[in-house]
Parts: C-alpha cells; sequence; structure tokens
C-alpha cells in the first residue's frame, strides 16, 4: 500500500483541512423526521406564520452558525485557575514543611571539647611521673646545643680545607654559594626558615677534599624539604645520573657515586654525595678527588655522621 492511501492527510492543504474540521464539527441531521403538516394557502394560521417571520433582505444569504465564542474562554479561564492552583499547593506544602520542621527539637551538635580524650585521664603520681630525657638520650636537646660538636671530628693528619671556616659556622649566603642558583637557593631557604649551618671540611693526600654540612632549620619541615629538593635531582644525568644506594637506619638518606668528568688540561675529578634527614637537621656530605672513590668511603662517613645526631 501507498503513503497516499495510507495517510490521505498528507495531499491536503492546510485550508482545506480547516474547512473539513469545521463541517464534521456540525451535528448531523437526523436521518427521518416528521413532517409537520402544510397548512394550505390561505388558512388562517398560514398567514399567521407569515406574517410572524420577517422576510430576508434582498442579498442577504444564509451563512453557517458560528460556534459560541464564550467556550474559548472558559477553556482559557479553566487552565488559568489549575496552574494558580498549583502553584498555592506547592506553598502551602513548603510551608507546612517548614512548620514542621519549626515545631521539632533541635538536634544537639557534639561539645567542641572532648575532655574523655586527654591522656593520661587522671595526673600520675609525684613518684609515678618519669624522668626528664637527658642530653644523651633527647635528640632536640643536643641539636639545641652546639651544633658544631656534632660535626664529624676531622681525621688525624688531615689538612684544614679552604672550603671550611675559621669558627665552624656558615652564613645562609655562603652556604647558597654552594648551589647553581645561589640567589634562588638563598630565597628558598629564607621561606623554609633556616636556623644556621655547621661545617667543617679538610683535605688528605694530594688532592682529596671533605666538606660536611648541618643544615638546621626551625622545624623538621624545613629539613625533610631541603633533604627531599636536593634527591629529587640527583638521579638527573647531568648531576650522579643513578638513583644511589639506601643509607641504612636513616629512612630518607642516600649516598652517590658520580660519573668521572674529564676536561683537557685538568685532572680527572670524581666526587661522591650522601644526603639524608635526621629531625629538624639535614645533612650534607661532599667527596672530591683525582682519583675513584669507592662506595664504602662515603657510606661510612655518612653512618658515622648519622650516628652522631641520634
Amino acid at each position: 500500500m501507498s503513503a497516499d492511501k495510507r495517510n490521505p492527510r498528507l495531499q491536503v492543504s492546510w485550508g482545506t483541512l480547516l474547512e473539513l474540521h469545521r463541517t464534521q464539527s456540525e451535528p448531523a441531521a437526523p436521518e427521518t423526521e416528521a413532517e409537520p403538516p402544510v397548512d394550505p394557502p390561505g388558512s388562517p394560521v398560514r398567514q399567521d406564520a407569515e406574517a410572524a417571520s420577517p422576510e430576508p433582505e434582498p442579498g442577504a444569504e444564509a451563512g453557517p452558525q458560528t460556534p459560541d465564542a464564550s467556550a474559548g474562554r472558559r477553556r482559557g479561564r479553566t487552565a488559568v485557575l489549575i496552574a494558580v492552583a498549583a502553584v498555592i499547593g506547592i506553598s502551602a506544602g513548603t510551608a507546612v514543611g517548614y512548620k514542621i520542621q519549626a515545631d521539632r527539637p533541635p538536634t544537639p551538635l557534639p561539645a567542641l571539647n572532648q575532655p574523655g580524650l586527654a591522656y593520661p585521664a587522671k595526673p600520675l603520681a609525684a613518684d609515678e611521673v618519669p624522668e626528664p630525657l637527658g642530653a644523651a638520650e633527647d635528640r632536640r636537646v643536643r641539636t639545641d646545643g652546639d651544633l658544631r660538636k656534632l660535626l664529624l671530628p676531622r681525621p688525624k693528619g688531615a689538612r684544614a680545607s679552604d672550603a671550611g671556616t675559621r669558627d665552624g659556622w656558615l652564613d645562609t649566603a655562603a652556604y647558597a654559594q654552594d648551589f647553581e642558583d645561589p640567589a634562588w637557593m638563598f630565597a628558598g631557604l629564607t621561606e623554609a626558615d633556616l636556623r644556621r649551618v655547621a661545617r667543617v671540611a679538610w683535605s688528605q693526600g694530594e688532592h682529596r677534599d671533605v666538606d660536611v654540612s648541618l643544615v638546621q632549620f626551625r622545624s623538621g619541615v624545613g629539613a625533610v624539604e631541603h633533604a627531599g629538593s636536593q634527591l629529587n635531582y640527583l638521579p638527573d644525568a647531568d648531576h650522579a645520573g643513578n638513583d644511589g644506594e639506601p643509607l641504612k637506619g636513616s629512612g630518607n638518606g642516600r649516598y652517590y657515586l658520580f660519573p668521572v668528568e674529564r676536561k683537557a688540561g685538568y685532572l680527572p675529578l670524581y666526587q661522591a654525595r650522601a644526603v639524608f634527614q635526621r629531625g629538624d637537621v639535614m645533612v650534607d656530605i661532599n667527596i672530591f678527588d683525582s682519583e675513584r672513590i669507592g662506595k664504602n668511603e662515603i657510606r661510612s662517613l655518612a653512618e658515622r655522621q648519622l650516628e652522631r645526631l641520634s
């Protein structure tokens, strides 16, 4: 079956649809209707009916009856009334909800202070209070003292190195000079609240130089961040170029052997470095030599320094 036969309305114009709709809406006349009796002309009933019905004006044609316009107005008013009723219903429901919530008792909030979490629950008796830690056991007491005393001692036969200082203290600007960007490092150390730097340095043999720095911050966070910043770039190819070896007992410490640097007219340069953090102190140890440096040499220095801080 073609589309024309299935839906013939597709072929009807808009005006024709309107006319069809209007024609179908008119009520159909009954099939049979009893014809009223026809009075003969000239009868009194016929004359009275003709006199009562007005004659149509000339030229006037009987048109189709128009539907009542008030029906459309009644439907519009009904829609408005339904919308208003819906709005009133929503508003009334919201008001009732607020009223129910307002009538309920308030839910009490937990107390800001929780004394039950205090430890110990009761103060200890005077004879049960433990003795305070001594300087040998309290790491903070040790690092709050003379930090230079915690540095590794200079080995016998070693000479004072130019990398060291006369009194063992190094200011922030002098310590920042050890890095590629001293200005950036100085700003970072100041922001991290650097407290002080203690250093010892010595020379051994013909070309070996060793320096040990204790970089102390006012909090352990600064020491952790400074140690982490150094450990992050050491594996790069333009530095150690390897992941190093973990320093046992330090938690985050590692020691590295650098690849040898060779330049025309200069002796070969070997370097080893160890970095770790202990409390509020970051430790930085370097060995430079024109001869190969063994792993056990840098590891031994780092382990001995770690022991002095523990």
